[in-house]
């Protein structure tokens, strides 16, 4: 048990809050991932928008991008392998600021959006990793803590890496030539 002056914080109180993260981030970045995949135009105009910020391979990209949302989403929601799915995370809303929202400003609001709300995720995402998935999650039963610095700095590491590896061998932003 934690005491701060007068406010007790037991370890309901850090499961529950756990809970209800990766349930809200879980959910929120599942329902993309299959928005992605299919709704709208699917696959094909999820490909045309990474194209269109000059990912090559943009068809590979937005499988990629649709699953690993898809697949970090359940993961988070049943508090599974919580390190990789935070670590996916931060890869997904590091790329997305790069390459869609960095020049947009701060605020989500901005036209074009801005980078607000990735860093939102990637800031819930590094809370998960260090609070670890909690007592109510398939990692627990399985008696895998991982509520601790490591797993912290594997999500940390992992993330950013994979979202440098990814940038660095996909990424090719579009040129604008000017007629003046």
């Amino acid at each position: 048990m934690l005491y701060h002056d007068r406010i007790h914080i037991g370890p309901n109180h850090i499961d529950t809050a756990a809970l209800i993260l990766r349930l809200a981030f879980g959910i929120s970045i599942l329902a993309h991932g299959y928005n992605k995949m299919f709704r709208k135009s699917g696959i094909t105009g999820t490909s045309k928008w990474f194209a269109s910020v000059g990912m090559r391979a943009p068809v590979l990209q937005a499988r990629l991008a649709s699953l690993t949302e898809l697949g970090s989403g359940i993961a988070l929601v049943l508090g599974f392998a919580t390190p990789i799915a935070t670590a996916a995370l931060i890869a997904l809303m590091v790329v997305a600021i790069v390459v869609a929202h960095r020049n947009n400003g701060y605020f989500i609001s901005r036209p074009g959006q801005g980078w607000e709300y990735c860093a939102a995720i990637i800031a819930a995402a590094v809370v998960i990793a260090l609070l670890g998935p909690g007592r109510w999650s398939i990692d627990a039963a399985l008696t895998l803590d991982y509520s601790n610095w490591t797993s912290l700095t594997i999500a940390i590491v992992v993330g950013f890496g994979s979202a440098i590896a990814q940038l660095a061998a996909f990424w090719r932003p579009p040129v604008i030539t000017s007629l003046d």
